[in-house]
């Protein structure tokens, strides 16, 4: 598998003490593009944060006050959004909530790494305009899902 050149920006909030794999995160978008026919150079943010702060964003963008495991922002969304033709392609922002990650692994049974690289595969394919808010399209994405979780089992040791 070639490596594309990408960028990942990672941000985490500032009352999270937490260490998170910077290494891990990036080779799960990477695999994720890779997996979906990008092959130019792109660029991503990843934003792990809190609930509160996920459930502001949620508020102010998506209409809904709760918190939820990860928000998309494609800057497809955005007509005012314009990437210079010398800089990477810039997909968007993937937001996560770390403590639903958490919460979700221990729900699911596996670890908080892995959850949390499910959650970027999912912010991910949603940039790339994946939906999951109808039943058919919904499979389509979590077969995609699937189907890239098992190309990231071999690079479980980074």
């Amino acid at each position: 598998m070639d490596d594309i050149k990408l960028e990942v920006a990672i941000q985490i909030t500032p009352p999270l003490a937490i260490k998170l794999d910077a290494q891990w995160l990036r080779k799960v978008a990477e695999v994720t593009l890779q997996y979906e026919g990008i092959a130019k150079e792109t660029h991503v943010t990843l934003v792990i944060t809190d609930d509160e702060r996920i459930q502001e964003f949620n508020r102010q963008f998506r209409d809904t006050d709760a918190p939820t495991d990860v928000l998309a922002f494609s800057s497809e969304e955005s007509e005012d959004f314009v990437t210079p033709s010398d800089l990477p392609a810039y997909l968007g922002d993937v937001i996560i909530s770390y403590p639903r990650a958490v919460e979700q692994a221990m729900q699911e049974g596996h670890s908080t790494k892995d959850e949390l690289a499910l959650l970027v595969v999912h912010g991910i394919l949603h940039l790339l305009g994946y939906d999951d808010k109808e039943e058919e399209k919904r499979t389509q994405m979590w077969r995609q899902q699937d189907n890239i979780m098992k190309q990231l089992t071999p690079f479980n040791h980074l």
